[in-house]
């Protein structure tokens, strides 16, 4: 059994489009490897950065932890082409691993584009176009399951995180979801109707969980997006002047956008190392922590 070496795998389907998210990506995987060899000074740990899209590149069977990303375009975009038919049975072969020994199964996260692309595969629930874009820092609303799973649980019944999506999950599922050992994590609204229909937040199956918006966002990245002027003015024209104001606060809530990039996707990469470390002798880590000493410096009265 390999205890030497964690390898970490960035799947990135943004099609060769320059994007914040790539970014995101790495500064949490800098910062978790960072954490992990704190505490394991002898444990090699790597990122692999793969573009299935643009480059055909596809995460190898050897990856213990895979973060996979959103992107631009129709989840259907190439759905039959080599790339996309190699991922989804990628994604078919950590289910079935983590049926088989899930201990030392890998771990599979899959975001906006990625996520899109497993609802479809997996069939537990309805792919459609949204009637408009949705984009911006917005809430997610979740399930009593939600509230117990790892995934979400430090956030209680709703957190926000930036969205920017054209489709979106409706009509659950649920005798399939049952089958594949899944669970509803998150929707778009509390009563899943009023703010609107979308399934936000899923775990698929053992091994692959998934959520329909952004926790890799940071705020760097969000108002490096507010301060493109189309994207200021779209957001505008589609929600209004004080929507946008509500927006900007909301940045400055450590409470929110910022905690949700604290702890989503570093909760999970914890959770899933020390279910491997269990099995390969490795040093455990403790729950990340939302550090507020760079958010005090620019919020000081926020805090």
């Amino acid at each position: 059994m390999r205890n030497d070496h964690l390898k970490l795998c960035l799947v990135d389907m943004n099609n060769g489009v320059a994007n914040e998210a790539t970014r995101c990506f790495r500064r949490i995987s800098d910062a978790f490897q960072a954490r992990v060899r704190a505490a394991n000074p002898r444990l090699e740990t790597s990122l692999k950065h793969v573009q299935p899209r643009n480059l055909g590149e596809l995460p190898g069977e050897d990856m213990d932890l895979v973060l996979s990303s959103g992107g631009p375009g129709s989840p259907y975009d190439g759905y039959e082409d080599p790339w996309c038919t190699g991922y989804r049975k990628f994604v078919d072969s950590v289910i079935e691993r983590s049926l088989q020994r899930a201990a030392t199964a890998p771990g599979l996260l899959v975001v906006c584009h990625s996520f899109e692309i497993v609802v479809s595969h997996l069939q537990v629930a309805k792919l459609q176009p949204r009637d408009k874009r949705k984009f911006g820092v917005m809430p997610a609303y979740m399930t009593p399951e939600g509230m117990r799973s790892p995934l979400l649980s430090p956030f209680g019944d709703r957190l926000f995180a930036f969205e920017h999506r054209n489709w979106e999950a409706v009509d659950l599922d649920e005798k399939r979801l049952r089958e594949l050992g899944g669970q509803l994590l998150a929707r778009e609204s509390r009563d899943g109707v009023s703010k609107g229909r979308g399934l936000m937040a899923f775990k698929f199956a053992p091994g692959v969980e998934g959520t329909q918006f952004h926790p890799e966002a940071d705020r760097a990245g969000v108002v490096a997006w507010i301060n493109k002027p189309d994207m200021a003015a779209a957001f505008k024209d589609a929600y209004g002047d004080y929507t946008y104001e509500q927006m900007i606060d909301t940045l400055a809530d450590p409470t929110r956008l910022a905690r949700t990039f604290a702890l989503l996707i570093p909760g999970w990469l914890t959770r899933e190392f020390n279910r491997l470390a269990a099995a390969r002798g490795w040093q455990p880590l403790g729950p990340p922590v939302q550090d507020m000493t760079e958010f005090q410096k620019e919020f000081p009265a926020a805090v």
